[in-house]
Formats: structure tokens, sequence, C-alpha cells
């Protein structure tokens, strides 16, 4: 309890620090054309879509708070069109932190209800808190785009995780629930676990098809082949500390285990922000204690 609690405070602290730090006159805002009118943009944290449907727009995650200018230009530059919905796919301040920037009249910002708790209890601003939660599913619509999916997926990444599938523009945002290449981030302290995010994958996997675009939360433009390829190598991960849990292993000889993770180690998974000891020990730790496991 001490450790995870010790993990917790560090996790904030490393946030925070991360967003005092960043001085916005170094990050450069890119843009990916994903399809027509559906964009991908990336900065600093997570990944944004922007899609323009006649006099609308409709944005997917607001990265930090000190990129929002940046951020608003290269919008502009893309659509003048007002934001009529800003998409949550989860919690966390790289997703969530420009959402009082962006959020004007016009605009309605969308997550699942969990995210709503979670911003609430961190003393967030009003215009900062989503208005429009959902449960498990719900629907938006806009012009020439009716069929727009935000869909819950249970202790994931978090407990608050939503895609979002435009379903006529074959377009899928899946937050945080993908990290391309690399080691995901799976935050057991808001309700993530590893089974519930492999069966996040699985399941997006088969709400989409194999022309399917996937905007990761981290990383580049992505194919379905590079989600099963994230999907088996977790599948692989977990099923390999387990098989040493059930051999009465200890998590320090898991953890020293170079051979469990090495395949992904030489494709540089564990470059990213999640290192191979570290993906061991949330894996390990998750098996250990599956409350949240749904």
């Amino acid at each position: 309890m001490k450790n995870n609690y010790f993990l917790l405070i560090l996790a904030g602290l490393l946030s925070m620090a991360a967003t005092a730090q960043m001085d916005p006159a170094t990050v450069t805002i890119m843009t990916t054309e994903v399809t027509d009118d559906v964009y991908m943009l990336e900065g600093r944290g997570g990944n944004i879509m922007i899609v323009v449907s006649e006099d609308k727009t409709l944005m997917v995650d607001s990265q930090f708070a000190p990129l929002s200018d940046k951020i608003k230009q290269t919008i502009d530059s893309i659509s003048s069109n007002d934001i009529t919905y800003l998409v949550n796919t989860h919690h966390h301040g790289d997703h969530t932190g420009g959402n009082e920037n962006f959020n004007s009249e016009e605009t309605t910002v969308v997550a699942q209800k969990n995210v709503l708790e979670r911003l609430k209890s961190e003393d967030k601003a009003t215009g900062y808190l989503p208005e429009l939660t959902l449960d498990e599913q719900i629907k938006l619509k806009m012009p020439n785009d009716p069929n727009i999916m935000v869909v819950h997926v249970h202790n994931a990444h978090t407990d608050g995780d939503s895609f979002v599938y435009f379903v006529d523009k074959n377009v899928v945002h899946m937050g945080d629930v993908f990290f391309k290449d690399k080691y995901p981030y799976i935050d057991l302290n808001s309700g993530g676990s590893i089974n519930g995010y492999i069966a996040a994958q699985q399941l997006i996997l088969k709400t989409i098809n194999e022309d399917t675009h996937i905007i990761p939360g981290h990383g580049k433009l992505a194919t379905v082949q590079d989600l099963k390829n994230s999907i088996n190598m977790l599948k692989d991960l977990r099923d390999a500390i387990s098989l040493a849990m059930s051999r009465d292993q200890t998590k320090e000889e898991i953890l020293a285990n170079a051979t469990i993770t090495k395949r992904y180690d030489e494709l540089n998974y564990g470059d990213g922000f999640v290192n191979s000891e570290r993906i061991k020990q949330t894996i390990y730790n998750s098996l250990k204690n599956p409350n949240t496991d749904k």
C-alpha cells in the first residue's frame, strides 16, 4: 500500500514538473492528414484528433495547457469552425490540460463519467470538466458525420478510458489504450489493469476493420497490424509473468529476468516512457492484485 501511494505521488509530481518546465517555444505541433477532413496533431503529450464537418469541428484530447495557443493556431490553419465537441479519452493531464482553454460557449466537453469524478477530485475549474458524460457508450452527430461512437472500455489504462470511432471515415482514436510500438503506461492507481488493457484492445480490434486508421494516445499514426502486434506483445508478457508467478518466482526474480522482455526490447519497445523493468513490474502488480480486473 505504501509503495502504491508513493508511486501515485511520484506520478503526480512528475506530471506537474513536466508541465512547469515546458517551454512552448521548443514544441512544434505536427499535423498529419489521416483522411479527408481528419487530422492528427502531435506536440507534447497525448495525440489530438481534429475532424472538420461543414460548420463544426470535433476535437479529441487537448494536451497540456501551455501549448493551447500553438494548438489553436494549428487548428485555425485547418478550419475556421468553432469546436462543437471536445472529447477526452481519459483524465490524465497530457490529454485534458488544455480543456479550459478550448471550452467556449459553443463547445461541449465529453468524457466517461469516471473522468468527471477524477477531475473533480483534483479540484479542477468548471471550464475544465466534462459537461456531457457517458456510462458505456454515446453517439455523437455532426453534419456529414452521423455515426460517431464514443465507447467506454473497462479498467484498461485507467477506469475512465473511451475510444472515439468515426465509423463513416473509418478512423479511431484509442487514447492511451494504445502506445504504438512501445510498452504502455497502465495506471493501476487509477483503476487500470493488464487484463483490462488487453481486453480493451481486443474489443477495439473487433469493432474496427482492416482498413481503419488508428490514432494512438502516443506514437505515430498506426495500422490494424500495429494494434495486433501490441495485443500479441502484451499477451506474451502477461502469460510469461503469470507462468513465473505460478512457479513461485518472487517479484525480484521476475524483474531481474531479462528474457521475459528480450524479444520486444530488441524492437525498442522499452525506449519510451515505460522501460522493460517497469512494464514487468506493472504486469506483476496487476496480476498480484487483480481487484480492478473485469
